[in-house]
């Protein structure tokens, strides 16, 4: 802990030297002007990328630059603006009082120095700093694991799968670093792939929670069941499990699932609450893949029924979450609307382009208030 007195008066100087040294406080250091300050802090960040300084008592009246200047230069560097500033001054000039502390300073203390009053401020400032870097260390520590979170969720994320007769690829625009979206899919046998889309209800860390929950259960439902049926069932019964009626929240996804077979020519799905996905076949026909039973986790007991769509060639698939949607509304458009008329005008590559390029402009990739992802999947003569 080290306290930097500033004062281009030597006497002033040794006065505060004096009532430090004999309050316990041996760790301070003394320079006669603000350049000397910020060659002092400078030097040291160097030598160990962070200053031990933990308090400034910093005189406002200096030749060059007074101390006003000095702090608002102080507070502009990243490295220093935590460090308190504790004005020492001889001017009785209330304005001028006032603008060292708009300009950062926490308190001052007039001259001639009153040593109880001195002391008194010290040990407010050095509080206030081990406050501070207490609440910086906790705060690292906790972006260092929402950090270390979301590399764990994407790596639950499945990466594009391209095959002959299947393509399917994703975009993945978190609101925060953890979202509440998630997708996944899987091929079920040597002509069949499962493909799943949920959005849990709220966004960051307790969403993305459930996220995380449920695609453990999901893995293993798949595998056991792929029925579109079977599979929502199963997934809200882990919700039933996750849905104690001790706790405070009540938990549900909105969620579309298909099973889409290559050699049958045929897309079974069931859209829980979900935005309706578009459906393109043969390159001509759009199939609105509606809602068809209620959100996951609702209800204790949920009627769940699958559709059947039957195609000839080839079809063009594109889901999302409701996030997409909501970007793309405004005063002059609506939303679904655009996303539908994009399945039916585009013929997609999702090879070659990110799925969220073909449905948002760039300008509304960025700052938007919800998760946001898209899926694109092209089955049957894809060539």
């Amino acid at each position: 802990m080290t306290i930097l007195i500033v004062d281009d008066n030597q006497i002033n100087l040794f006065l505060i030297e004096n009532i430090l040294k004999r309050a316990g406080y041996t760790d301070y250091s003394s320079l006669t002007s603000a350049k000397a300050m910020f060659d002092y802090l400078e030097t040291e960040v160097k030598e160990s990328t962070n200053t031990s300084v933990d308090l400034i008592l910093l005189d406002i009246m200096m030749p060059e630059m007074d101390g006003i200047e000095a702090c608002k230069i102080l507070q502009d560097n990243p490295k220093f603006k935590d460090i308190p500033i504790i004005f020492v001054t001889a001017i009785e000039d209330s304005k001028k009082v006032a603008e060292a502390l708009d300009v950062g300073g926490i308190d001052y203390i007039t001259k001639p120095i009153n040593k109880t009053d001195l002391l008194a401020r010290i040990r407010v400032g050095l509080r206030l700093k081990y406050e501070k870097d207490w609440h910086k260390k906790h705060e690292k520590k906790i972006q260092d694991e929402l950090e270390l979170s979301m590399q764990v969720q994407r790596g639950l994320l499945s990466k594009p799968l391209l095959e002959e007769r299947f393509n399917v690829n994703a975009s993945y625009l978190p609101a925060n670093q953890l979202a509440g979206d998630m997708y996944y899919w899987q091929k079920i046998d040597e002509d069949r792939y499962g493909v799943i889309l949920l959005d849990v209800m709220g966004h960051g860390i307790t969403s993305s929670l459930v996220c995380m929950y449920i695609s453990s259960a999901l893995r293993d439902a798949i595998r056991k069941n792929p029925d579109p049926v079977a599979l929502i069932e199963e997934l809200n019964r882990w919700m039933n499990i996750l849905n104690q009626e001790k706790n405070t929240f009540h938990y549900y996804f909105t969620a579309i699932y298909l099973v889409i077979d290559t050699k049958n020519n045929t897309i079974e799905y069931v859209n829980a609450g979900h935005p309706p996905g578009f459906l393109l076949v043969e390159d001509q026909r759009i199939i609105t893949l509606s809602t068809n039973c209620c959100p996951v986790g609702l209800f204790r007991e949920m009627k769940v029924k699958k559709t059947t769509i039957e195609f000839k060639e080839k079809i063009q698939v594109l889901i999302y979450t409701d996030g997409v949607m909501e970007a793309l509304d405004d005063i002059n458009h609506d939303g679904l609307e655009e996303l539908k008329k994009l399945v039916i005008n585009q013929k997609f590559d999702i090879q070659m382009q990110e799925p969220i390029e073909y449905v948002l402009p760039k300008e509304l990739q960025i700052d938007q208030p919800d998760d946001m992802c898209v899926i694109m999947i092209q089955a049957g003569n894809i060539s």
